[in-house]
Formats: C-alpha cells, structure tokens, sequence
C-alpha cells in the first residue's frame, strides 16, 4: 500500500471530542502511576502545579538523573582535522579504570577497540550490527546511538562532536553529552560546536575546560587545476559525490596512466570500506590512487598526499548545492595525515572555477553550531500513547512532534524516514514498542530493496513471531557483479543482511539466524571487492591474480567455491 494512503489512517474516534476523550481515559492519579512507572519521574520537579505536559523538552538534561548526580568535569579538545585531538583524549581513556569511546561510525568504534586492546586495555566493541565482548573488560567502545546512560565509568570519550547540529542524527550527540554518566567526559570536534556545548552544560552544573589544537602538519591549497589526468601521482584521492561519477573517474585514472585505484563510498559495506583504504596505505599493493566519496571524512586512516575535487557541488538527498565549509575543511584536511608518508597535505580542484570557494573556505572558520538535536525517548512517547489511547505509531509521533515545547538551544530531529517506516509497521498488529524498534532499524527508505526487505521482515515478525532468513533470502545465489547495476542490487543485498543483523541483537529470539545473515554478509562484501578488482584497467592479455578468489577458497569448499563464481574451475585453487 502506498505511503500516502497509510498516512491517512486515523487513531482517535472521531466521535469524540479529543480533550474529552484524553479525559475520560486517565485519572489524575493514573498519570502519577505513569509518571513513576516510565521513569519520568523528574517531571514532578517542573511540574508541581498539578498539571502533566509530556510534551514540554526544555530540560532534556533532566532526562538523565545517574548524570545529574554527578559534577562531571568535561573537557572540549577543538581543533582542525589532523590536530592530535582525539589522540589526546583517547590517551586519556587508556589510563583510566574505566570508560566508554563513543563515535559516529562502526569503523572508528572498531578502530578505537582494537587500539585499546593493542594497548593491553581489554575493551568490548558495541554498534548496533555487532558485539565483541572480551574477558574482564571494562571498556567499551561504541557507537554513539549505543551509547549506555546508566552505566558509571571513570571517563568517556565523545567524538565528532559538532554533528550534534545534524538534523537527522545529532540528538544520539545530544543523549551522550547530556546522559553519560562518567567523572571525566572528553568531547572532541570542530571548535564550532564549543558556544553550543557549553550553553547545554551550564544547565547540568559540569565543570568544563576548553583546550584548542593546531594542525600538526601543513595543508596547502594549490593555485593551479590538476590538468590533465596524467598529471595523477602517487597518493592522491580524488573526491566526487555519486557511485557513477567514482567508477568513471577511476577508469579515467587508470586509462591515463601507470595507476590503479581503490574506492571508498558510502554505499560500500564498511569491510569493503576498510579493505580498500588497507590497499591504498599498503606501499606494496598496486592500488595507489584513491577515488572516493566524503565517506573519508571522517573514520579511515588514509595516507592521502593531495586531494582533488572533482566538483564541489553534491545532490544532498533534496537539491544540489554547493559543499559547506565544514564539509570542504573535513575532506580537504585528509591530506598530509601527521607521521605518514606525505607530511604535507596538498588540495586543489579538477575546476578552475572550484579554486576560489576552495582557497576561501580553508581560510574561514565554520560557521557556528547554534542549536542541538533532540528526539523524545521512548518512555515519553509511551505515556503520550496512553494518554491518547492509541498505539498507532504515525500520528503519535507526529502529534508529539507538532506540540513539542523546546528551549532556543535545541531543534527536533529531522523523522522524515522515521514517518515513512511508522506508516508501514502502523498496518501490522504489532505493539508501540515493537513499531518503535522497527523506526529507530537503520533501514534505506530510498532504497526499495532495503526497504522491500523491513516490511518482509516486520510483516513476518508480526505473523509468526519468528523471522527466518531463508523464506525471504536463498543463500548460494548471489554472484560477482557483471554490471554497475547489479554492483548497486549487491550492495542493497547487504543492507538487508545489515537490517537482519540489527533486529536479531533487538528480537533475539525472533531473529535466530543472525550467523547466516553475518556469513551472507561476509559474502557479499568479498563479492563486491572481487567486482572492484575486476573493474580495474588492465594491459590485453594481462591476468592478475584475484586475492578474494584465494579468500573464499580457504573458507568455503569446492561445490560451495562454484556458486560464487561459476566460471573459474575451484580446483584451480
């Protein structure tokens, strides 16, 4: 059923008038059950007349009383890309007797977990698709939105701090400034994010330290365009904002020269992610160039001695515009990464046109960060629930949203996608709770087999109670990518299995093939890193040998081996 028809569905009797109706459901003295009963019982403090608004946010820090009930002292390291200021407090972190690192990106909490362990600090890793758990660890690594506020630690680490003004993710920020419960809390990011920070904390009584940090090597914006292609060198990445626009620049690349490139963007499973950014440092690959998208703004080491803008315009999923200074500074100061290879980062364009935005947003600061993200929790909107005597998830996130109260210092997250995956699972005869988990999944509503696979699996978790894999996917049919095509088919594929993933650690029961999704994914990505050695430009009558066709021989036997790549004979192995 389309979208808009299910937006039409109405959840209170039209009989009757709606302040009569909330009336006559609750008592006054049922409203203090659910006060006490949801956990709201700060409320009471704000609320002393006698009267409940559960829409009223203008102390979202009260939300979190094990962090109220410390004085935390909270330290702001600020500073440009490649400035030491993550280091610094990730220094911090290792010393402590406990702690919690929470970033934007599953790759930087995997890379933060390994350093610590490295570093004989035993640390669990935690995002929303994955649990490494290690004996005797009491550090965690995590993404922000697994962020736990009930837990006590010695110190945390919150990175990438200004995304607390982005609109779709930047109340998980919010929730983790305002509700970790640690004695020291470390916050790094673009000193843009310093006024707003410090306006949110005043109001919980935190001690706060602001230290600024320099770039800790040169970046240059050159005066000239690259020319032409063969002017490509050795650790340059060149930036584009499409998966088309990459893979034909990287043919481009290669045609002109002595170069082969690795890809990174978003729409990449993060192993492929991470497994092309290894060939690109790896001074013994032949992969030397790098084509990607701002993927690399942030969550890969990269050792990237010139960044090229291909454009510096980007489709931001509304309108094409021009990139920000944020954005420009973010990508640009990938270049000349501190204690590689290349000491000195360099930046230029493909388009003479491009220099002048270029060279005038390196020199200007960002602009400042003037509000923060919030989202009501979910306790809130299930008292609002009840109140209203519905469970029809659409209309009370929407009526919440419309009546919500905030301070000047906060803005409500942008649910655009959130409505859409409300209006689906409002269809089912599923509980709020239930509706809630499905429109928090990290589903691709602009993606119709990602989306195609959520109301599969909600359609059967509302039926049986039960999601097998195998009634919506046939594991042993999925193949190397021949066209672009069906690279983009793969890599929705992966978004499916992602999606599995993620519902199996929320409805473990229900979800109990979380192994084959984990092994299907697994072989998904090493499909598409063999599509992505296959596209690279090669000399007639050259053969180069394929790396992933040696990883899945060790891995899987003969028959299995076949499936995968029905053309070469498994014994060849």
């Amino acid at each position: 059923m389309a979208v808009a028809a299910l937006l039409r569905r109405r959840a209170f009797p039209s009989s009757c008038r709606h302040d009569v109706y909330i009336r006559c459901l609750l008592s006054y003295s049922d409203l203090h059950s659910l006060v006490n009963s949801a956990n709201l019982r700060f409320w009471r403090g704000y609320h002393n007349s006698g009267k409940f608004d559960f829409t009223d946010m203008t102390h979202p820090h009260l939300w979190y009383p094990n962090a109220r009930e410390k004085k935390r002292k909270v330290f702001l390291h600020v500073g440009p890309t490649n400035s030491g200021k993550t280091h610094n407090a990730l220094k911090r972190l290792e010393a402590s007797s406990s702690g919690v690192y929470c970033g934007p990106l599953r790759l930087l909490a995997r890379e933060v977990a390994k350093r610590l362990n490295e570093a004989n600090v035993p640390c669990n890793l935690t995002t929303g698709q994955e649990r490494e758990e290690i004996e005797g660890a009491k550090h965690n690594s995590v993404t922000v939105e697994m962020a736990d506020v009930t837990t006590e630690y010695q110190c945390a680490v919150i990175d990438e701090i200004q995304m607390v003004g982005c609109r779709t993710r930047g109340f998980s920020f919010t929730r983790a400034l305002l509700g970790i419960c640690s004695d020291e809390l470390h916050v790094c990011g673009d000193p843009a994010a310093v006024p707003i920070i410090q306006r949110l904390l005043e109001a919980t009584g935190d001690v706060v330290t602001v230290q600024y940090y320099e770039r800790l090597s040169p970046l240059v914006p050159l005066k000239t365009t690259l020319g032409s292609f063969s002017n490509i060198k050795e650790g340059d990445c060149m930036v584009t904002f499409s998966r088309r626009e990459i893979y034909k620049l990287k043919k481009k690349i290669e045609m002109a020269g002595n170069h082969l490139c690795s890809v990174v963007y978003g729409s990449l499973p993060p192993e492929t992610r991470t497994k092309q950014a290894t060939m690109f440092n790896d001074e013994a690959s032949h992969l030397n160039v790098l084509v990607a998208s701002d993927a690399i703004g942030m969550g890969l080491n990269l050792n990237i001695s010139r960044i090229i803008f291909s454009t510096l315009k980007k489709f931001d999923g509304v309108c094409i515009r021009e990139l920000t200074v944020p954005e420009i500074k973010q990508i640009a100061g990938r270049a000349g990464r501190y204690g590689s290879k290349f000491p000195v980062g360099e930046v230029t364009c493909l388009d003479a046109e491009d220099l002048p935005l270029l060279h005038s947003s390196l020199k200007s600061p960002s602009p400042i960060i003037e509000r923060a993200g919030l989202f009501p929790t979910y306790d809130l909107l299930s008292v609002y629930s009840r109140l209203h005597g519905t469970d029809f998830f659409h209309p009370i996130l929407e009526r919440f949203l419309e009546k919500a109260k905030l301070s000047p210092d906060y803005f409500i997250a942008d649910c655009e996608d959130m409505l859409k995956v409300a209006a689906i699972v409002d269809e089912l005869p599923l509980g709020l709770y239930d509706k809630y988990v499905f429109c928090q999944s990290p589903v691709d509503v602009n993606d119709d087999i990602s989306t195609q696979g959520l109301i599969q699996f909600a359609e059967n978790y509302a039926k049986k109670g039960i999601v097998r894999l195998k009634e919506i996917f046939t594991p042993g049919t999925l193949r190397v990518p021949t066209t672009h095509n069906k690279l983009k088919e793969l890599e929705s594929v992966h978004k499916v299995l992602e999606l599995y993933v993620w519902l199996s650690y929320r409805f473990e029961d229900s979800f109990p093939d979380r192994e084959l999704a984990d092994s299907q994914k697994s072989i998904c990505s090493m499909l598409i890193e063999e599509y992505l050695e296959r596209s690279g430009w090669q000399q007639p009558g050259q053969r180069r040998v394929l790396p992933t066709l040696r990883k899945l021989s060790q891995e899987y036997d003969a028959p299995q081996l076949r499936k995968y790549f029905p053309e070469i004979d498994a014994r060849s192995k």
